[in-house]
């Protein structure tokens, strides 16, 4: 009952930072989900609910859509995928999420001293890249477009809907990559199947959330959950060292 209840709350809280911003549904629920199941289990769970989140809300924010850096952002995807799998099925998962987590807090910390970024066609391709990477090893695809769409001062509406229109394109392929190389379990589909209607319950509510944040307040909580990101996978992957 209690792992029940703890596994409600992350889907209940990701959901809800997803749908209000676009990006933290992986952030927030594949390091707490890693607490409660194999990384297996975990990383599937994570993209199995972020597809359907995906395909939700992708329909109502349509025309927020920046095609064209969707398009950059999805080729380098398509590079990187097969490259994560690869992390995935080689090495130690831990190290991995080490070298991810100190990454993630040197890059939030400049961000903060307000580095700023020029968006170029080759950097948007760059990002797409690790992203896919990302998706594949550990389920996260959304740090490296969080912290690039933030340095390049991306409005929130534009950035929500590029994400999640990303979001549904690597997913889907992580997810068939994931049961082709790894295979998957009768608890990954049974878990996430429990986890829809808590799933669009968070959904509901983040619509409602986003309508009240502007861009300053937007920026700073996205300092906060990458702060709160790195620093939770950097104390896991040590204690697992």
């Amino acid at each position: 009952m209690e792992i029940a209840l703890i596994f409600i709350c992350i889907i209940l809280v990701a959901s809800i930072l997803q749908s209000s911003t676009g990006f933290g549904f992986s952030i927030m629920a594949t390091p707490f989900l890693l607490m409660l199941f194999l990384p297996q289990e975990a990383i599937q769970i994570n993209i199995i609910l972020s597809l359907i989140i995906s395909a939700a809300l992708i329909w109502k924010i349509r025309n927020d859509i920046d095609i064209i850096l969707l398009k950059r952002i999805t080729l380098g995807s398509i590079v990187g995928v097969p490259l994560g799998i690869l992390i995935f099925i080689s090495i130690n998962i831990n190290v991995l999420k080490l070298g991810v987590s100190i990454l993630l807090l040197l890059l939030t910390l400049l961000l903060i001293c307000n580095l700023k970024v020029k968006s170029t066609p080759f950097r948007d391709f760059l990002v797409g890249g690790i992203s896919g990477v990302l998706t594949t090893s550990i389920g996260m695809p959304g740090p490296p477009l969080l912290l690039y769409f933030t340095g390049t001062d991306t409005e929130k509406g534009k950035l929500r809907a590029t994400t999640l229109a990303f979001y549904l394109f690597i997913y889907f392929i992580s997810l068939v990559s994931q049961i082709l190389f790894t295979g998957t379990s009768k608890i990954i589909w049974l878990s996430s199947l429990y986890a829809i209607p808590i799933l669009f319950i968070g959904l509901f509510t983040g619509q409602i959330i986003f309508k009240w944040i502007n861009q300053r307040m937007f920026r700073i909580f996205t300092y906060i959950l990458l702060i709160c990101t790195g620093f939770f996978l950097l104390f896991e992957s040590l204690s697992s060292l």
